[in-house]
């Protein structure tokens, strides 16, 4: 009876809040209600498994995806620039030279730098 009166008397003082206030106290009076929303709230936020885990996870599979997809297109490019440089004996010719400066020996090899861009645009500015 002295919940009752104490639900009343905030009733009387607060008549749209508490209207508010008695229509969720009627719902989680059911205990298969209030057996429910304790066991939601203890998965989505006090388990180890967690929303914000959950999320976490989703965010680095799907970086991982991306970085197979990008992986898998190197490896591709890598397999044709293989196979031309073992079928082609210009390309192979054409890959050394470019990479590790070999020459011919009847020929000199000038390695000329280009600088880079800010050297471009100081020697453009003074």
């Amino acid at each position: 009876m002295g919940e009752c009166n104490f639900i009343l008397k905030l009733y009387y003082y607060y008549p749209l809040s508490m209207n508010i206030f008695l229509k969720i106290f009627h719902v989680f009076k059911n205990k298969y209600i209030l057996a429910l929303t304790a066991f939601a709230i203890l998965l989505l936020f006090v388990d180890h498994n967690d929303i914000f885990v959950q999320m976490d996870r989703k965010k680095q599979l799907n970086d991982l995806i991306t970085s197979k997809q990008f992986y898998e297109n190197e490896i591709a490019k890598t397999k044709k620039q293989l196979t031309a440089l073992q079928n082609n004996p210009a390309t192979l010719e054409k890959y050394a030279r470019e990479k590790f400066f070999m020459k011919k020996s009847n020929e000199d090899l000038f390695v000329v730098e280009i600088p880079s861009d800010s050297a471009k645009i100081v020697a453009i500015q003074q």
